[in-house]
């Protein structure tokens, strides 16, 4: 079983494991290869691609979603038994098809009941037949979204004759049909690669709206709650300010600056943009406690308080939540994990002392 995506190790641990083809690695993490569309186990043993090139995933679903397709080599979707013959022809069908999908008319044509497909490939990999081609299908739709093809375009070429199932898929994922996201207030969004792993960032006309690390755990639960606040779909897309985010990501984690000047958006109450202002007051390399801040704040019995709007902070990094500590100095409460919080602060204390 894959590792929770909280919990997995740092980038660099991972891409060390797989340049080692490390077997104690094997179901923490798959490791997905850009210029190839392939994803891998961490013992895989071809060719190591560089570290530019690899992005991790903690489950094989995440890795389908993310448009790759499973290694012929380490057959990353191999349980421990062998593959029965039905499933791997069923997957090499998806593979040889031109838009991703394999039909119940296409399985009676191969000579397979589409309930035995069904069945089979439910019981070898925990999911339908019919869930790994729509897994499979919609990673490929999005990265054809994100290069800047036309919706109908793509929905043609994924195989979707229904514009209406198309727009559902595309619903589901993105917020709003698309057509409305085309037209409508929208949030574009970009992936950055850090040390510590991909952060999506999203923003508008009024700058960064959210900035968190991918495998943050209630991720998905900040986007519901900025789309319906800003009444505005999230598309992949370019903007300067997500340009910006990422040209001064980069600067500090090669410690070339501590400070951001990208412009922020924040959205919460009056109260928990008084708690991140004052957030932005903490000096790099420093720390201050919970009871700390409500002192500061004037609420000096409100060191809970100041906990839950540090919590709901989803600008991380640029308004750094990772500086609040617990009065002991012990790490606590960081969404993205509490290795990273440690790791961001040796970095800043590194990079800050005289």
């Amino acid at each position: 079983m894959a590792a929770p995506a909280q919990s997995l190790p740092t980038p660099r641990t991972m891409y060390r494991a797989l340049a080692r083809r490390d077997a104690a690695y094997e179901g923490v993490f798959f490791t997905g290869v850009k210029t190839t569309g392939i994803f891998c186990r961490p013992t895989c043993r071809a060719k190591k691609p560089k570290p530019g090139n690899v992005e991790f995933f903690p489950t094989i679903s995440e890795a389908l979603h993310g448009g790759y397709r499973p290694c012929r080599l380490c057959r990353p979707l191999d349980g421990p038994k062998p593959v029965p013959p039905l499933v791997e022809r069923l997957r090499r069908a998806v593979e040889e098809s031109a838009d991703g999908r394999v039909t119940d008319k296409d399985l009676v044509a191969m000579g397979v009941e589409p309930s035995t497909a069904r069945r089979r490939f439910l019981a070898y990999h925990g999911m339908t037949f019919h869930a790994y081609q729509r897994a499979r299908r919609m990673g490929l739709a999005l990265r054809d979204v994100q290069a800047g093809k036309a919706v109908i375009d793509v929905q043609l070429a994924r195989g979707y004759e229904s514009t209406s199932g198309f727009r559902e898929a595309f619903t589901r994922i993105f917020g709003a049909p698309p057509r409305g996201a085309k037209a409508g207030h929208c949030l574009l969004a970009r992936r950055i690669e850090t040390p510590l792993g991909t952060m999506l960032a999203l923003a508008d006309g009024q700058g960064l709206r959210l900035l968190e690390f991918a495998d943050r755990r209630g991720l998905e639960r900040e986007l519901a709650v900025l789309r319906r606040r800003l009444k505005c779909a999230i598309v992949p897309g370019s903007h300067a300010t997500l340009d910006r985010t990422a040209g001064e990501l980069a600067e500090y984690f090669a410690g070339k600056r501590m400070e951001f000047t990208v412009p922020l958006a924040p959205v919460g109450s009056e109260f928990q943009r008084r708690v991140w202002a004052e957030l932005g007051r903490i000096p790099p390399g420093r720390t201050r406690s919970y009871a700390e801040m409500a002192k500061r704040l004037g609420i000096p019995k409100g060191p809970r308080a100041i906990g839950r709007a540090n919590g709901a902070n989803i600008l991380g990094i640029v308004v750094p939540c990772h500086r609040v500590i617990n009065a002991d100095g012990s790490l606590s409460g960081y969404g993205g994990g509490i290795w990273r919080k440690q790791r961001l602060l040796e970095h800043e204390r590194k990079c800050t002392q005289p």
